[in-house]
């Protein structure tokens, strides 16, 4: 029973309880006509047997019923309640038939249904391959449509072209998950045991400060950990900062000389990129200071209290600094460097020599792992560990210690064969099943200027993040000036719409491009309110909101209309709305597959525009045209309105972005 819980969808384990309880019925009922309801003390076993059985009964039932309970509060993935349906059709057509092609999708046009059951060509083709049978796709089709069990959300199907399956679904199916959804807000699809997913993402350098090449992995990183968590996932979100190597000794030195009196007094470093920049020049051109920097690793690595406390005093100042950017992208994130995993590195390379994965080249300890031409360098010939000790450190205690069971490292694409292999060479050693435990590199492409190269400043320096979000905050603001919302937003709201626009734009920007492909920075495009944009969204949702205020519906209104009120979808944007909201899961769990953010947005925009659709053609609220006063209120198609917006409310939370009620 524990295995169908954690493994099977929700409506397939209602069904497989379901079945288990008229088994235990059954078998209940046999004992009592066998006399073994405590009858004969010699029927002791039987009525033993007979007591677990209705213990079991009602421990099922119990079961039963919490699953009735929270299907009814969650939303339906409709797509993936459709793929059951038609993989027991297709079972019930072809039970000889192994792994048949699945493939339903929703329909790209009204005509063709709301979704499509394309299985019937790759079924024609498995059969002539394998069975040399010539069976044309429509006869398939038909006989897949035959078999289709009973169920709550199929209306009608019709068999199109050449063995498509047009599905359409039931109305009063689509409302009453409307009505839901009002009812008890946007509530994911349970997914049985709860599982933990550790997230590496944004990881600056200490004693650097956080430049543009940072943005993207904070951005999709947060949003990443934001979904999971919505998901019903523990998501362990990690920093994984460079904060140890030999770049702290000439750091140590250069604070000893500069501010003598350090373990007294805190040194006063005001710009860090220039500290470190001075200290990397003296490094390059005396060598007296190299030398005296090398004995500062030396010491340090020795846990010597004053060069420990010089070291914390440096990555304190990236600290504060860190926090600053995170604050205002709104980061929740937890350190955990380099340095956390030092003492574990000794371990690691003892294990694999044990395991006899070390070769010695040229004095360093190396790994060749199995399809990677690079071998990994676990100790160098100095005696020192590399960033390959590191990592296989932090993957090992990932796996081992936090008992992760998703792993995701959102790093630029150029560490793409590096990650490969450290993954593989985990996978070699023994620490995780790829079929059991998932560990997946995010990869992403560069921030490009609008010149289409990398993007720099006019002097040809890295672009400093916080100069970056400044930058946006103060062209948010003259947008908002343009468009002379100061004259109508109070001092405070107007300072919420700059802060939601300005860092909206700049989060959605990332997210709603591909993250595999580099993208082109401009704030004039992230800042255009049409086409989309965050900017866009943002005022969409804002008038969304605004329909019902200004019919003086407040949220007691709507919250009692959504229990009492059938959501007509009677208008053919009705329906195209309706099914739109619905899909909201199916997107998720798509992303949740495949790790692309830009799906989701595409999703909003695609909400936006419908709605857009539904409120031209559709009246919400019907006034007087000489008074203007209100005669007729609606109230399903502002429970329309207010599905939707709740709906793009969910999709902003998880993209970091912050709507406001006016703008």
């Amino acid at each position: 029973f524990r295995i169908l819980v954690f493994h099977t969808s929700r409506n397939s384990l209602q069904i497989l309880i379901e079945n288990e309880i008229k088994l235990l019925t059954a078998e209940i009922e046999r004992l009592k006509n066998f006399g073994c309801l405590g009858v004969s003390p010699s029927l002791e076993g039987l009525r033993d047997e007979n007591a677990k059985l209705k213990y079991r009964l009602n421990f099922l039932k119990k079961s039963l019923q919490e699953e009735r309970s929270k299907s009814m509060k969650s939303m339906i993935n409709i797509n993936s309640c459709l793929q059951e349906i038609f993989g027991a059709a297709i079972q019930a057509a072809y039970p000889d038939l192994e792994n048949p092609p699945l493939v339903v999708t929703p329909s790209q046009q009204p005509k063709f249904g709301d979704y499509q059951c394309n299985s019937a060509m790759g079924i024609s083709q498995i059969l002539l391959k394998t069975r040399e049978q010539k069976v044309i796709p429509r006869e398939i089709a038909e006989k897949i449509a035959k078999n289709i069990p009973a169920n709550e959300y199929i209306e009608k199907v019709e068999i199109a072209g050449p063995g498509f399956i047009n599905v359409h679904l039931r109305k009063d199916f689509v409302s009453k998950q409307l009505s839901s959804l009002l009812i008890n807000g946007v509530q994911p699809p349970a997914n049985g045991k709860r599982k933990k997913a550790v997230v590496d993402f944004s990881s600056p350098n200490i004693a650097k400060e956080m430049h543009v090449g940072h943005l993207r992995s904070t951005i999709i990183g947060e949003s990443m950990c934001r979904l999971f968590e919505f998901a019903g996932y523990d998501v362990l979100r990690l920093n994984h900062l460079g904060d140890w190597g030999t770049q702290f000794g000439m750091l140590i030195a250069h604070l000893q000389d500069k501010f003598p009196d350090y373990l007294t007094v805190s040194p006063p470093i005001g710009d860090l990129q220039a500290f470190y920049k001075e200290s990397k020049q003296r490094f390059d051109t005396e060598e007296e200071f190299k030398k005296r920097a090398y004995q500062c690793v030396v010491l340090l690595q020795s846990k010597n209290p004053d060069f420990i406390k010089a070291w914390n005093l440096i990555c304190d100042v990236s600290r504060r600094e860190f926090q600053k950017i995170y604050n205002c992208l709104d980061v929740t994130i937890i350190e955990r460097g380099e340095s956390f995993y030092h003492e574990m590195m000794k371990d690691i390379v003892k294990e694999f020599e044990d395991k006899g994965f070390v070769q010695v080249d040229d004095g360093r300890k190396v790994v060749f792992v199995p399809g990677f031409p690079v071998p990994l360098t676990i100790v160098k010939s100095d005696g020192g560990y590399t960033y390959d000790t590191s990592d296989l450190a932090a993957l090992k205690h990932r796996l081992c210690e936090e008992k992760g069971d998703i792993l995701i490292y959102v790093v630029d694409s150029g560490q793409s064969v590096h990650l490969q292999t450290i993954f593989a060479a985990g996978q070699m050693i023994g620490w995780y099943d790829p079929k059991v435990t998932r560990v997946a590199h995010a990869a992403f492409g560069v921030v490009l200027g609008e010149d289409k190269k990398k993007f720099k400043t006019r002097s040809g320096d890295t672009v400093r993040l916080i100069d970056l979000l400044e930058e946006g905050l103060k062209r948010a603001m003259d947008k908002l000036k343009d468009k002379e919302r100061d004259k109508v937003l109070t001092p405070e709201e107007l300072k919420a719409a700059q802060t939601s626009v300005a860092f909206g734009c700049i989060k959605y920007a990332d997210l709603s491009h591909n993250r595999l492909n580099d993208y082109v920075f401009s704030f004039d495009k992230m800042l255009d309110d049409r086409g989309n944009t965050a900017a866009y969204l943002l005022y969409a949702f804002t008038r969304i909101r605004a329909i019902a205020r200004l019919a003086n519906i407040d949220e007691q209104m709507l919250r009692k209309a959504a229990r009492e009120e059938v959501l007509v979808l009677d208008h053919e944007k009705e329906w195209k709305l309706g099914k739109c909201i619905l899909r909201f899961p199916e997107i998720l769990q798509k992303i949740l597959e495949d790790l692309l953010l830009h799906t989701l947005c595409d999703y909003l925009y695609e909400l936006a525009t419908t709605f857009t659709e539904f409120y031209d053609s559709c009246y919400c609220v019907e006034k007087d045209r000489q008074t203007g006063q209100i005669v007729k209120v609606n109230m399903w198609r502002l429970l329309l309105c207010e599905a939707t917006a709740t709906v793009m409310a969910k999709g902003f939370d998880i993209l970091g972005i912050k709507p406001v009620q006016r703008m």
